[in-house]
């Protein structure tokens, strides 16, 4: 665990030396920032629905966020040569993709306390549930934890930074859409479909307050099925 840790904490600094962390963290509280004030406290809707106008946006901006953050973890690596002496050292492929990923959720996770004094504005005017702003919190992040382990695995194949986000936002897009294709089939695979969904179905209870723990377990599962998927590509590497 000790060097799990030590990999976040490299990777951390590494966000915090250079100008993408707090440039995505910025770019990320400017949009929602805009989204919330034009589509929530300015039209004339109740405080629950100002909220789930806002988490909406949210779990978006969240998931873009994972994905540049992540697209130079494993990639950067690669391009730079400091992957080799990753393998040579004694560290273990899982601790390099945990430490890693750990990291960029660090910083997703700053980002998403950030954003908290825009539903705190709703009080001003209104009233809403803590446990409707808590849910829909935990849905952000559980979104923003599952789109950074895709991205890492994206990482993972990919031997440029660009390449990574194109095939991050590539399998993202394919699950986002799997709820426009259980549409189009019929039943039990449209079920099926549906259920596999990124956001749509798996999302919106959050969105409205609902905890539902299959929602929960759906994201926990995406997170740990892609940082795995990631595992396997570095150990196979190793072995070439």
């Amino acid at each position: 665990m000790s060097r799990v840790l030590t990999i976040a904490r490299r990777e951390l600094f590494a966000y915090l030396r250079s100008p993408l962390g707090s440039a995505i963290i910025a770019a990320v509280l400017l949009i929602d920032g805009i989204w919330f004030y034009w589509f929530g406290m300015s039209q004339k809707l109740v405080s629950a629905d100002v909220l789930r106008e806002f988490i909406f946006p949210a779990s978006g901006t969240t998931v873009i966020a994972a994905l540049f953050l992540s697209m130079r973890l494993l990639a950067e690596e690669r391009q730079t040569g400091t992957l080799t002496l990753l393998n040579t050292a004694p560290i273990r492929d899982r601790d390099i993709v945990l430490g890693k990923y750990l990291s960029a959720l660090a910083v997703l996770l700053v980002m998403t306390i950030c954003t908290i004094y825009m539903p705190a504005l709703i009080f001003v005017r209104g009233k809403v549930s803590v446990g409707h702003i808590l849910i829909g919190y935990l849905g952000i992040l559980l979104i923003g934890s599952a789109a950074t382990a895709v991205g890492i695995f994206a990482s993972s194949l990919a031997r440029s930074q660009i390449v990574a986000l194109i095939v991050g936002a590539v399998v993202l897009g394919v699950m986002y859409l799997f709820w426009m294709l259980a549409k189009a089939v019929d039943p039990p695979l449209n079920t099926f479909l549906s259920a596999l969904a990124f956001h749509h179905e798996n999302f919106r209870p959050f969105m409205i307050g609902t905890l539902m723990l299959d929602r929960v377990v759906y994201y926990v599962a995406v997170t740990f099925f892609f940082l795995l998927a990631a595992i396997k590509v570095l150990e196979a590497r190793r072995w070439r």
